[in-house]
């Protein structure tokens, strides 16, 4: 049986490759934030101490090593260079070190944020990255480093994810019971990413050999203003949305980073590679809805 290191194995991504594999696998689970509350055999694993890192993966022997590990919010990265790094940046060299070391495979997650946004055409994976935020700029040297670092890797961009665990759905569902209006950004825009949906990618990309960097989104495009309204519609809220712009989000939030308008990727790698087409975005947010049973 493939024996698999996760790391961020109770987030959105981490639970949902979980539930993708199943029984398929042999799971080494341990979590960046501390230990995993709903798996006893769970551990605590600081990816960004490259001498811990390297004796756990030496310890347990994994053949494929999946990082879900990341510092994800995006204004808190803001305020904390130093975290960002140590989590986006150092975590995936250690990890990718480690692998190349034992002879693992890596499969590093990264996102749209290493890219300006400044483009309204889907974005390929051959294009230059110039992020606009800390949350990027730290997410692309963890890029950078597994590159450098492992020889077998596979770095997967998404964007907007959302699963079980903290997302902009979530949390716009919680205003709603407070709220009878909210104001949502309406010039960024994007392409809502199933949890679920990429976990099928991670599985499927796994056994292969067809390394390097891809882009994995669920198909389509949205605003974040119209992804809100499409939340409520589903769920049957009242709600209202209002649509603002990121300068006026600015200026309520001036603290908050600076994020990609255009932030819609081209899954050009997996279609040349001849892996799944990932399901259009509208049906991927249905079936998530159906199976939370959030209407």
């Amino acid at each position: 049986m493939k024996k698999i290191l996760l790391t961020g194995s109770s987030g959105q991504l981490g639970r949902a490759v979980r539930k993708e594999y199943g029984k398929e696998a042999q799971f080494i689970l341990s979590d960046v934030d501390g230990p995993i509350l709903d798996v006893p055999e769970g551990m605590y694993l600081d990816i960004s101490d490259s001498k811990e890192v390297l004796e756990t993966v030496k310890r347990t022997r994994p053949d494929v090593i999946i990082n879900c590990a990341a510092y994800t919010n995006v204004d808190g990265c803001e305020q904390n260079y130093d975290t960002a790094f140590r989590i986006n940046a150092l975590g995936p060299r250690n990890l990718a070190a480690a692998a190349n070391e034992t002879g693992a495979k890596i499969i590093h997650i990264s996102t749209d944020y290493v890219f300006s946004g400044t483009d309204p055409n889907p974005l390929k994976e051959n294009e230059e990255p110039d992020p606009v935020s800390v949350y990027g700029r730290t997410k692309l040297a963890g890029e950078n480093f597994v590159k450098e670092c492992s020889t077998r890797f596979f770095i997967l961009r998404t964007a907007w994810l959302y699963g079980e665990g903290k997302n902009f759905v979530k949390t716009m569902l919680e205003l709603s019971k407070t709220h009878d209006e909210v104001s949502v950004v309406d010039d960024q825009i994007g392409s809502p990413t199933s949890a679920t949906e990429l976990a099928k990618v991670i599985h499927e990309i796994e056994p292969s050999i067809c390394y390097g960097t891809y882009h994995a989104t669920c198909e389509g495009s949205v605003s974040w203003a119209d992804f809100a309204r499409k939340i409520f519609e589903k769920t049957g809220k009242d709600t209202r949305v209002n649509s603002i712009s990121s300068e006026e989000y600015k200026k309520l939030n001036p603290k908050s980073a600076n994020r990609p308008p255009f932030s819609i990727l081209d899954n050009m790698m997996l279609r040349l590679n001849g892996f799944g087409k990932m399901a259009d975005w509208e049906d991927a947010f249905d079936e998530y809805i159906k199976k939370n049973r959030l209407s």
